[in-house]
This record gives structure tokens, C-alpha cells and sequence, in this order.
């Protein structure tokens, strides 16, 4: 899948119109996506995201979420802080 929209850091829209929150930890990942970036989805068993990018240029792989669920606060902090 292609990017079609990426216009705030923290979200993503790709070219199957499903549309995803990134997870803060891995946004410094995102930085070098162009709209010619190939990802592709992937269901995972986190613990705090349900899918995952994986950038099929790098190899890199987002955590990420349907828009509107809350990230787990949590979760979130104790990963940030190891990061």
C-alpha cells in the first residue's frame, strides 16, 4: 500500500482508505516516508498497538492503531521512558 495522506506526524492515511494512529515511540520512524513508500499492514499482538507498518523500503515497523482508540497510558509511558 501507498501513503495518500500524512500530514500530521501522528497519523497516516494509506491507499486502501483505512487510516491509522502511530504510536508516539515510533514517529522518528516515519520521518522519511514519501507518498512513494511501500507499506504494508499487518495484524500483531502488542501491547499497545494492533497492527503494525512495515515499510517494505527499510524494513522499519510502526505500531499502530485505528483512529479513535485511546493508546493504554500506561503502556505507553513505561515504553516511552525505555526508549
Amino acid at each position: 500500500m501507498k501513503i495518500l495522506a500524512h500530514s500530521e506526524s501522528h497519523i497516516v492515511k494509506l491507499s486502501d482508505e483505512s487510516v491509522w494512529q502511530i504510536f508516539p515511540g515510533d514517529i522518528d520512524l516515519t520521518l522519511a516516508w514519501l507518498p512513494t513508500t511501500e507499506l504494508q499492514l499487518f495484524e500483531i499482538n502488542d501491547h499497545v498497538a494492533s497492527h503494525g507498518l512495515i515499510n517494505c523500503d527499510d524494513g522499519s515497523v510502526v505500531r499502530v492503531r485505528p483512529p479513535g482508540e485511546r493508546w493504554p497510558e500506561d503502556r505507553v509511558k513505561a515504553l516511552l521512558k525505555q526508549g
